[in-house]
């Protein structure tokens, strides 16, 4: 039997501020464990919370950026649930009327096609803290820093059908966010987690399957295998005559395994009511209009502008252009070094890779935007061959040295573009391989002639000890040997 794939998101987006969504607490990552809850985060008895005006701002900005309605009144609720790290024994968020109403995103998929996925809303709403099962000895220790952090849950429609797209959705999300710059990004620290509703039905059909919910991805890599994992167990299950159960489920990406975490849950099972101790708040047309002009540049406008100024093509700009501090990151190397398109080529090629080998992001690198510049200025004037480009690249990464101009002569790097030392080299290697040049000057075949080529700059590349032009050293040798 054919299947259809039904998939939707919610995805825990942790908002910037730099303290709580109801306390003054401290948001700063990397404290030492529960030194940043204090007694409103907590619950004690008498303390009441007061709502962070940046967080409606960005839930605002947010709204903004996605088309969508924005709530001009927004209660919060308790979610009830018991926890170890939740010791209020009560989440705060929102249900019946949340910051963000209905919106949607754009995202672009690897065949050239464009797909519009919506939102059905987003919510604020606080974190719990964290649950540590590690160095214990069979027991778990709570750290309560996270405890009172702000999030806007952003839960999609099931418009989705297929990791590729989920996965498009989720990074599609993931450059906004962060060129609004409401959320740092750093799925690591658990700034970005995806929850993945997955169903099955058989193709063509309008009635939805099961669905079961896989919780807290925090990668793009593990939501992709988290996906085709859950897809293939429900196959299996609805193909063999059984049924799928609605749980919730936990992915282990390191294992490709996933299991039961708990059986779904309805709405009614947390037992929602409004908060006693916050008002509904309102949101006017100042406030909108304040986080309107605050909006910068985004994604898809960002793209636009580095095709129309830069001349890269729509795969090029699609990269350098999705997350904001790559963006900057090639803005700046074009600054130093004037050949957008070789820029981009470097970013996307050594600088991207040597990132990913590292586990880096761009404000880790160890080399910035006006240093790359600088060797792209050597590399377009053919100072430095590729070769040598990548030791320079080298160098720099590695701290040896910070001036490019200083690597290359260190290094003895620069390249040999002197016309008549290189035709001297081309005279000598072609008097020491008559047989080859016989050869090349009897094949009709240009194709042919051409890779014969590749043959003699081996030898002359090694003639100038790798220094010698490979432009001009082709150039001398068609017009020598009659190509």
């Amino acid at each position: 039997m054919q299947w259809d794939i039904v998939i939707g998101l919610e995805i825990h987006v942790q908002l910037a501020t730099r303290t709580k969504i109801f306390s003054g607490s401290s948001t700063a990552y990397g404290a030492e464990p529960n030194t940043q809850a204090n007694a409103v985060d907590l619950a004690m008895p008498g303390m009441l919370p007061v709502p962070n005006e940046n967080a409606f701002r960005y839930a605002v900005m947010f709204s903004l950026a996605t088309n969508a309605e924005i709530g001009r009144r927004s209660v919060f609720e308790r979610k009830n649930y018991f926890y170890p790290d939740l010791p209020k024994g009560y989440q705060t968020t929102q249900l019946a009327e949340p910051i963000v109403g209905p919106g949607h995103i754009d995202i672009d998929l690897a065949d050239g096609s464009s797909k519009r996925v919506r939102i059905h809303h987003a919510h604020l709403e606080e974190d719990a803290g964290k649950s540590l099962h590690e160095d214990y000895h069979g027991m778990s220790g709570i750290d309560l820093n996270r405890a009172g952090t702000p999030l806007v849950e952003v839960v999609t429609e099931p418009d989705m059908n297929s990791a590729e797209e989920a996965v498009a959705f989720a990074k599609k999300l993931h450059s906004l966010v962060t060129s609004l710059g409401i959320c740092d990004g750093d799925m690591s620290q658990g700034s970005m987690r995806f929850d993945v509703n997955i169903s099955l039905k058989p193709k063509g059909s309008d009635e939805l399957g099961t669905r079961t919910e896989t919780k807290n991805l925090n990668s793009f890599r593990f939501m992709e295998q988290a996906i085709h994992h859950e897809v293939e167990r429900q196959m299996d299950i609805l193909e063999d005559g059984g049924r799928i159960v609605q749980e919730t489920r936990l992915y282990n990406g390191d294992r490709d395994e996933s299991r039961s975490m708990r059986t779904k849950e309805e709405a009614n099972d947390y037992r929602y009511f409004p908060c006693p101790d916050l008002l509904p708040v309102e949101i006017d047309d100042a406030f909108i209009e304040e986080a309107r002009a605050s909006l910068p540049e985004l994604p898809d406008e960002r793209k636009a502008r580095f095709k129309d100024q830069y001349g890269l093509n729509d795969y090029d700009a699609g990269v350098l252009s999705g997350e904001a501090k790559l963006a900057a990151f090639f803005e700046e190397t074009v600054q130093h070094g004037k050949d957008a398109k070789l820029a981009a080529n470097w970013i996307q090629g050594e600088f991207s890779a040597r990132l990913n080998a590292e586990e880096k992001s761009v404000a880790d690198s160890p080399i910035s935007g006006a240093q790359l510049g600088a060797l792209v200025v050597r590399i377009a004037d053919n100072t430095v061959s590729s070769a040598g480009a990548k030791k320079v690249f080298e160098a720099l990464w590695t701290g040896e040295n910070e001036d490019v101009d200083a690597i290359i002569d260190e290094k003895g790097l620069k390249q040999v573009s002197d016309t008549g030392a290189l035709e001297a080299m081309v005279d000598e290697v072609l008097a020491s391989m008559p047989e080859q040049v016989e050869q090349y000057q009897n094949e009709d075949n240009p194709k042919k002639r051409k890779k014969m080529l590749g043959g003699f700059m081996g030898p002359l590349m090694k003639a100038s000890k790798g220094q010698g032009n490979p432009k001009l050293f082709n150039e001398i040798l068609v017009r020598k040997l009659g190509g």
